[in-house]
């Protein structure tokens, strides 16, 4: 392999390991800090809902470059795998954050300031809950295609070495 091959993976491994690690820091660390200290669950659910667009943009970002630098680097071990799990972190993101977002913006302006205002049968909650689990979920396949996709990265520059 080319000095450019190594250029490229390398770019797609920090590429994914500063996404992963901004993704984890949210999920692992700000999210339940902000539910555990702010005075209200609307207010920390506020604050992550600001972060999460970054979040989700980044990914975008960086699943798109794995996956143009991997169909770039044809011949690479395991360049269509990596390609295939770019596309997969970009979509998982676009879907959060450009289908599943503005479904829970338009909720929360019809419920209100507080969700927990609501009654617990109440059909807003429940469609909340099931966008938030949505997008939970999504994340979650965009973290767990950004492992592999690094994976495969750190095994392709191994191979090399």
């Amino acid at each position: 392999m080319t000095g450019a091959a190594d250029v490229r993976t390398l770019t797609q491994l920090v590429a994914l390991a500063l996404w992963l690690g901004g993704a984890l820091l949210l999920a692992a660390v700000v999210a339940p800090a902000a539910f555990a200290v702010l005075p209200s669950r609307a207010l920390a659910g506020a604050l992550v809902g600001r972060v999460l667009p970054t979040v989700f943009y980044a990914g975008m970002a960086a699943g798109a470059l794995v996956l143009a630098l991997a169909l770039a680097a044809k011949g690479a071990p395991f360049a269509r795998s990596r390609a295939a799990l770019g596309g997969v972190l970009a979509g998982a993101c676009a879907v959060a954050q450009l289908v599943i977002g503005p479904r829970i913006a338009r909720l929360r302006v019809e419920i209100g300031p507080s969700l927990e205002a609501l009654a617990a049968d109440d059909a807003r909650r429940a469609a909340f809950g099931r966008l938030h689990g949505f997008s939970v979920v999504w994340m979650g396949v965009g973290i767990v295609a950004a492992v592999a996709a690094l994976v495969l990265a750190a095994l392709a520059l191994r191979s090399r070495s």
